[in-house]
């Protein structure tokens, strides 16, 4: 699913506030009003694309007048040398979009390509690579639909969209037989439509939370050994996701153990920028 042009025309006209809240001073005293251009955004290394409506919008919401035209498709791989698009139009307003625009693709396409790793590692299991709530502040909408242009998949999008008790709930909520009724009775509470996620951190705990019948069981940290007892234990009343520890040379081992979803925060708040570059070049000088 991409993301709705009004969620991406307030995020980009956001960072274009920031950047350029009085006209861009370089440009309009070096660069003649009447001067045109045009430029490719290149790649200086390998990768997935992703956020070329975000680059458009940071260069039509500058400019209208840009033309824009997108060379390959967000989800699709590039070498380095690769041209990802090509804008043409007034030189000023090229100038004056570029880094934004530069900045959203750059780590968008750095998300994309950093999921698709992990996608990759975790290939022929079952399970599925999936993002946290750990994004930038603001750029949630376009951080996740990265990770979906990687080929992972999203978790809860906010605290209103699903219930996820973590270690912190159950701290409050007792151990046992307590805690199974306080999760049934939380349960009793919500629609039925509502997707119910409980966190453990230890096997002991698994028998109290299977029982009161919640529809995935995330275990956090566990070892190889005890994520495979915990997916035998459950069998399959409750889906099983994995989190903690999961990196590019792990994830394999963890897929491995029959989990259904793998989580990780790193996918978004630990993300490079690939090397993206704007190389620009007159086409026409002023009159």
């Amino acid at each position: 699913m991409p993301v709705p042009d009004r969620v991406i025309n307030a995020i980009v006209a956001a960072a274009l506030a920031e950047d350029n809240p009085a006209g861009d001073l370089t440009g309009n005293v070096l660069i003649p009003a009447g001067a045109t251009a045009t430029a490719d955004v290149v790649a200086r290394e390998p990768g997935i694309c992703a956020g070329l409506s975000v680059f458009a919008a940071a260069m039509k919401l500058t400019d209208p007048q840009l033309v824009v035209s997108p060379a390959l498709a967000d989800g699709q791989s590039f070498a380095a040398g690769d041209v990802l698009a090509t804008v043409t139009g007034a030189a000023r307003s090229l100038l004056a979009g570029e880094r934004v625009g530069l900045n959203l693709l750059q780590r968008l396409s750095g998300i994309a390509t950093l999921t698709r790793g992990f996608v990759l590692q975790a290939a022929g299991h079952r399970a599925r690579i999936v993002d946290t709530r750990k994004t930038t502040p603001g750029l949630r909408a376009l951080e996740r639909y990265a990770v979906r242009a990687g080929g992972g998949h999203n978790h809860r999008d906010n605290l209103s969209d699903a219930v996820m008790a973590k270690d912190n709930h159950l701290a409050l909520l007792g151990t046992g037989a307590e805690l199974t009724a306080a999760l049934v009775a939380a349960r009793a509470r919500l629609g039925h439509t509502v997707h119910f996620e409980v966190e453990i951190d230890r096997l002991e705990q698994l028998d109290a939370v299977l029982a009161a019948g919640v529809d995935t069981i995330m275990l956090d940290n566990f070892t190889l050994v005890d994520l495979a007892e915990g997916v035998r234990r459950i069998g399959g009343a409750a889906l099983v996701e994995a989190s903690g520890n999961v990196r590019l040379d792990t994830v394999a081992a963890i897929a491995a153990t029959g989990v259904d979803i793998i989580s990780s925060g790193a996918l978004t708040h630990s993300v490079r920028a690939l090397d993206l570059g704007l190389d620009l070049r007159i086409t026409g000088a002023a009159a």
